[in-house]
C-alpha cells in the first residue's frame, strides 16, 4: 500500500560466554522503511499515491560485542534501503536483497544475512536462528483510529548467532515483533518508548507508550506469562532517563528509576539502551523515538551516511 510500511523486529542478548565477553543484536526488516529518508522525500515530492512501501526496503541489522572489562560495547551497523525489484515475499517467507527470513517446518525461524556496514564498509555474513518459546496471538493498536498495529509475536525466544564475517558464534534470550500501519508513522505520532524485560520462569515483562501528534498519549504495560498469555497490568510511574549524547529525550515506567547500563545506539531521533529494574533485577532492552526530531531537514541530510540506498539496476547484492 502507497505509504505503508511493516516491520519485523528481532532483538537478544547473549548467555554468559567463556571469555567473559557479552553480546547483543538487533535486527529489523522492514518493507516501506520507516526511517528512510528516500521514503520520506518520495511522499513529499509525489504523495503517498506514488510512494509505494515496496520500493523501500531494507534489512537493518546491528551487532554488538563488550570485551571482559571493557567500558563499552563495539558496534557493526548495517541498513542499505534496496527497491521493489529485489523484494521476494510470500506467508512464510521474505527476501529483501540477498538477505532473507523464512519460517521452517520446525516453528523456527531462520534469518540469512549478507550485508555490508555504513559508513565503514565491512562485511556481516552469517545466519541468526530463533525459536519462540512463548506465540501469543495478539496484536495492538497504538493509536485511536487503528491504523497502527504492534503484535509481540513471541515476547521470549531462543537465539543463535553464528556469523563468519565477523567471526561472532553465541547464544542468548531473544524477542520477536512486528509493527505495520497503513500511513506514515510521522504523521500520527510524536514520539514513544518501548521496552522488553524477561523474568524468570519464562515470563516477560512489555512496555509500549507513545506521544500521538496531536497530543494524546497511550501506553500499554503488559504481563506474558510462560504459557504466553498476555493480562494487563497497571501503569507504573514515569521514570526520567538521562539524555542522550544528541540531547534525545528518554524515559520508561517503573516502580522506581532503573539503572542505565548502556547505550547501545545514540542518534539524533533514536537511541537503543540496556535498563536494569533495581527492584527486581530484570534486564531490560529499551528504545526511544522521536518522529518529530526525525523529520527535522538537518537529520534527514545526515541520515544517507549510515542508510545508503542500493539501485534495483545494480542487481541483488
Amino acid at each position: 500500500m502507497p505509504g505503508a510500511y511493516a516491520w519485523w523486529y528481532v532483538d537478544a542478548l547473549s548467555d554468559p560466554q567463556p571469555d567473559g565477553s557479552v553480546h547483543a543484536l538487533t535486527l529489523i526488516a522492514f518493507v516501506g522503511s520507516v526511517f528512510s529518508p528516500y521514503y520520506a522525500w518520495a511522499r513529499r515530492r509525489r504523495g503517498d499515491a506514488g510512494a509505494p512501501a515496496e520500493a523501500h526496503c531494507a534489512v537493518n541489522l546491528s551487532l554488538y560485542r563488550r570485551p571482559r572489562d571493557a567500558a563499552g560495547f563495539q558496534r557493526l551497523w548495517a541498513m542499505t534501503e534496496r527497491g521493489a525489484a529485489q523484494l521476494r515475499r510470500s506467508a512464510a517467507q521474505l527476501q529483501i536483497g540477498p538477505s532473507h527470513l523464512a519460517w521452517q517446518g520446525d516453528g523456527s525461524l531462520q534469518i540469512t544475512i549478507d550485508e555490508w556496514t555504513a559508513p565503514w564498509p565491512r562485511r556481516l555474513r552469517g545466519r541468526i536462528g530463533l525459536l519462540p518459546q512463548q506465540l501469543p496471538g495478539q496484536a495492538f493498536a497504538l493509536d485511536a483510529a487503528g491504523r497502527h498495529l504492534w503484535q509481540p509475536i513471541s515476547p521470549r525466544a531462543r537465539v543463535t548467532l553464528d556469523f563468519d564475517q565477523p567471526g561472532w558464534h553465541w547464544q542468548g534470550d531473544g524477542y520477536l515483533d512486528a509493527n505495520h500501519g497503513t500511513r506514515p508513522l510521522a504523521r500520527d505520532f510524536d514520539s514513544w518508548q518501548w521496552s522488553r524485560s524477561a523474568l524468570p520462569g519464562q515470563r516477560s515483562r512489555l512496555l509500549y507508550e507513545v506521544q500521538a501528534a496531536d497530543g494524546a498519549g497511550r501506553a500499554l504495560a503488559l504481563d506474558v506469562d510462560a504459557g504466553g498469555h498476555i493480562r494487563a497490568r497497571p501503569l507504573p510511574p514515569c521514570q526520567a532517563l538521562p539524555a542522550t549524547a544528541w540531547g534525545l529525550a528518554r524515559s520508561t515506567r517503573a516502580g522506581r528509576p532503573p539503572a542505565l547500563l548502556a547505550t547501545l545506539e545514540s542518534g539524533p531521533f533514536y537511541s537503543r539502551s540496556l535498563l536494569r529494574d533495581t527492584g527486581d533485577g530484570a534486564l531490560a532492552v529499551h528504545e526511544s523515538l522521536s518522529l518529530r526530531r526525525f523529520g527535522q531537514p538537518w537529520v534527514q541530510a545526515l541520515l544517507p551516511f549510515r542508510m545508503p540506498r542500493r539501485p534495483d539496476w545494480a542487481g541483488r547484492r
